[in-house]
């Protein structure tokens, strides 16, 4: 970016907790934390997460490379109307809801200043039966993936405050310029694209592990021809 150049920023509409709950899902009992509600005031973030929230599947969620949860509120008039009612603040179980921000805006690698926290793209989310379970729509979570509307991970690299209101605001564009969206492409749709699983694996400085890890394995498999 020049010194003319607008800085990217977002409106944080809302910021969001949850505890973890017990609920029947096909007929087995399920213990998740995507039931978030806006919190009062300020919450803590930090490399353990955001303060007042609880997470229950630990080895897929939570932890320093997916410490904060964020969804943009420009999706919700489409789940709405897929769903066929409103959507509250924290419906897709994230934690920070931004305005108008969209998967093609932002890359992995960006770092942001939100409130008072210095925040890292990590990794797109990758969205799970848990919200299926919560909106009673078993087919939801590959209707989020094949939108590209998944949004992302960030983990903390300066611990600090957020409130809704504050801003989220670009401060480093990760240089190679790798978008959440493309990401997604990558993984999710163009499964045999080696150059873009390459691509994502040159971000080893920032890509989460549990991004890393299977797209090396996917890589070794297609060079392979197994």
């Amino acid at each position: 970016m020049t010194e003319n150049d607008t800085v990217p920023s977002w409106p944080i509409l809302s910021v969001n907790v949850g505890r973890k709950k017990t609920e029947s899902f096909k007929g087995k009992e399920a213990v998740s934390g995507i039931y978030k509600h806006p919190a009062e005031g300020a919450a803590h973030v930090s490399p353990a997460g955001v303060s007042g929230d609880e997470v229950a599947d630990l080895v897929h969620h939570g932890g320093p490379d997916k410490a904060v949860n964020v969804y943009s509120h420009a999706h919700y008039p489409h789940w709405e109307d897929v769903l066929g009612r409103k959507m509250a603040f924290g419906a897709f179980g994230e934690n920070l809801t931004v305005g108008g921000l969209r998967e093609e805006d932002v890359c992995v690698g960006d770092v942001f200043r939100a409130g008072t926290a210095l925040l890292q793209i990590s990794q797109p989310r990758v969205p799970c039966w848990k919200l299926a379970m919560k909106w009673g729509l078993d087919e939801l979570p590959a209707l989020v993936t094949q939108r590209g509307a998944t949004g992302f991970y960030f983990r903390v690299l300066e611990e600090g405050e957020i409130r809704a209101g504050d801003v989220m605001t670009l401060e480093r564009r990760h240089p190679s310029s790798v978008t959440v969206a493309e990401a997604n492409r990558v993984m999710h749709r163009d499964r045999n694209d080696q150059e873009g699983i390459r691509a994502l694996l040159a971000l080893e400085d920032v890509l989460a592990t549990s991004w890393k890890t299977p797209l090396a394995s996917r890589l070794a498999r297609l060079q392979t021809g197994s």
